[in-house]
């Protein structure tokens, strides 16, 4: 935190840093701007970047939008050219783990273990990319854009849910296999909440793989900084997925990758 706010109590200091530093998030790298939506065309425009991702790929109609759309904050990636929207993700802030039954997240997870975390918390969620582009820069930009967040507003924690596209376990089982080795910590371990759930930890540990798993790309970037996983996944029979909550504790991001996570937010080495 900045000394200016040192005479401000935790909360206060929270709500101004989320409400108004972060506000001003804007990063451009090539290609690609990242920057927070400014009023209700964006969020459209984000859900329907969403509808396409999650149900028009499927064949599903219906919206996208739900009510925690309201109290999230939402990051759009754009090509600078064009102005095309490429990416899109929201973002829920909790001032700790005390309020982690508000989460989109809670709705699959029993997460009564992190209520006991005591620094500010980020929930990611809806993060897409447009089905058509394989830029690995945009998925760069993304994470570019949330360590200046994370940076910014002193968060402990990232989460979320990971989802793998088809809800059939076994077309996963190798990837899941590779996850026994990224459970979750005893002390935060996600329970069962569920009515629909795949317990991958108690049959799969040990598994040889028969050919390279292949992990969501938003799910593997989590593990390669040192995420962690809850040790069931949760099928989703209407959208045809199945996911895994995933956690990140910032203070243990290995510190070569920390730096080049800031490099790419156009953030000093070290904070």
């Amino acid at each position: 935190m900045l000394p200016s706010r040192a005479n401000l109590g935790q909360g206060q200091r929270f709500a101004k840093v989320w409400n108004e530093d972060v506000a001003v998030v804007h990063l451009t790298t090539g290609r690609y701007r990242a920057r927070f939506a400014t009023g209700d065309a964006d969020i459209a425009r984000a859900r329907g970047l969403r509808h396409l991702c999650f149900r028009t790929a499927r064949g599903l109609g219906g919206s996208d939008a739900d009510r925690f759309d309201a109290t999230c904050r939402h990051m759009l990636l754009e090509e600078v050219a064009t102005g095309q929207l490429v990416c899109c993700f929201r973002l829920l802030m909790l001032e700790s783990g005390a309020a982690i039954d508000t989460s989109y997240s809670a709705q699959f997870y029993d997460l009564e273990r992190l209520s006991d975390f005591r620094a500010p918390m980020i929930e990611l969620g809806r993060f897409c990319i447009h089905p058509d582009l394989r830029d690995p820069d945009i998925l760069r930009l993304a994470w570019g854009a949330l360590t200046q967040v994370v940076d910014g507003a002193a968060v402990g924690m990232l989460f979320g849910c990971s989802s793998f596209d088809g809800a059939a376990a076994e077309s996963h089982a190798d990837a899941l296999a590779r996850l026994c080795d990224h459970l979750a910590p005893a002390q935060w371990m996600p329970g069962v909440r569920a009515p629909a759930v795949h317990a991958f930890a108690t049959g799969l540990r040990g598994r040889i793989a028969r050919k390279a798993p292949q992990m969501p790309p938003l799910l593997r970037t989590y593990l390669l900084m040192g995420g962690w996983v809850s040790d069931h996944a949760v099928v989703d029979a209407e959208l045809n997925t199945m996911h895994v909550f995933t956690g990140l504790e910032i203070a243990l991001i290995p510190a070569a990758r920390a730096r080049l996570l800031r490099a790419v937010g156009g953030l000093p080495a070290n904070l």
